[in-house]
């Protein structure tokens, strides 16, 4: 069987040999300029944290890897999407100023933040992509037209998905509002009609016109006419219209690992993914706080195969240390899941099986210290 390199790096440092030339010097290892034309507009994929996380990668990380990548002639810049639910990265503006809040300056960092769906998640483009689940994958623009992407991801915890790593950080996190209603099978809103003032926003924004009020101004939801954008969430202030979160888990697996192929094997160059694996959270960094952390600090690791990065990630924090207090079930020793602890529901490879069939990776690496 074939295997995947995975760069790794303990987070041992010294006078001589700070973070920053350690940070380069796993980013030379993984060949990371490799593929870098002078000029090139290079998407770091990341997320900037809900207010109130504390677990969220920090500009201090950032910054030596957007040094690295300008000094190889790169014009990157820092990027998300907005979400799904409405909060303070709803959209575009408040997505930018959450981002401005965490110390993402790009007159420090050299790197501008691009929110890459734009105002209102409708910078989009449309990828055709053969899978189980999907035929179209609804991608932002901005990544989609970069022309490069790396990834940067905080390793943790993932109350739906069991983890977020490298895969979900690409399939959710680079699909407009569409996209990721898609992923969760909610291919139209749940509408609460008791709790709907009649006020008729939502209608208004709903383009395709699936949304209606009857006579006694309550709302109503045509799921063959709706569109999937996801507009009315963020335009309902009362809890009228909200996401459908009902899922099945398998399915909801699947989706997720075919828009991360949709995303990664339709570029016309490879991607890097660098994962950091410190603050590894119960939760992921979208709830608006971060635990206490599941095991010590491990690490950052890269890879050109995210499969096999998320599975070294994954073996790494189950073979640590449990940390207490945190979420974790009592008397769990090292070497037994951890995540899969939190979310036993969910099938013990969380989804990595079947993206390695998708070809994205292989879940067989070898591990290389720098």
């Amino acid at each position: 069987m074939s295997t995947s390199t995975v760069w790794f790096w303990n987070l041992r440092a010294s006078r001589k040999a700070p973070f920053e030339q350690r940070m380069h010097r796993l980013l030379k290892a993984a060949g990371a300029a490799e593929h870098v034309r002078p000029g090139d507009l290079l998407a770091l994929k990341m997320h900037f944290g809900e207010a109130g996380v504390t677990a969220f990668i920090t500009p201090i990380h950032v910054r030596p890897i957007v040094d690295f990548f300008r000094k190889a002639g790169a014009k990157p810049f820092l990027t998300d999407t907005n979400t799904l639910y409405a909060g303070q990265r709803g959209e575009a503006v408040s997505h930018k100023l959450q981002a401005a809040q965490h110390g993402f300056d790009p007159n420090i960092l050299g790197a501008p933040v691009i929110i890459a769906d734009g105002l209102r998640s409708t910078n989009e483009a449309a990828v055709k992509f053969k899978g189980k689940h999907i035929s179209t994958a609804y991608l932002a623009g901005d990544i989609v037209n970069a022309d490069l992407l790396v990834t940067l991801s905080h390793f943790k915890g993932h109350e739906l998905a069991g983890f977020g790593g490298a895969l979900k950080n690409v399939a959710m996190g680079c699909a407009t509002r569409r996209g990721k209603m898609q992923q969760h099978g909610c291919l139209a809103p749940q509408v609460h009609p008791d709790n709907c003032k009649g006020c008729g926003i939502c209608v208004e924004v709903c383009a395709p016109g699936a949304l209606r009020m009857d006579e006694d101004k309550r709302i109503s939801v045509d799921k063959d006419l709706c569109a999937g954008c996801g507009a009315c969430f963020h335009a309902c202030a009362h809890h009228g219209v909200e996401i459908d979160w009902n899922t099945d888990i398998n399915e909801f697996l699947g989706r997720m690992m075919e828009y991360a192929a949709a995303t990664l094997l339709t570029r016309a160059k490879p991607t890097l993914h660098v994962s950091f694996v410190m603050g590894v959270t119960p939760n992921c960094d979208c709830v608006g706080y971060s635990d206490a952390p599941v095991c010590p600090d491990i690490g950052v690791l890269a890879s050109w195969d995210p499969v096999a990065l998320d599975q070294a990630c994954l073996d790494l924090v189950t073979a640590a240390p449990p940390l207490y207090p945190s979420s974790l079930p009592a008397g769990l020793q090292p070497g037994q899941d951890k995540l899969h602890s939190l979310t036993p529901s969910l099938p013990l490879d969380m989804g990595l099986a079947y993206a390695e069939s998708l070809g994205l990776g292989t879940r067989a690496y070898e591990l290389k210290a720098i």
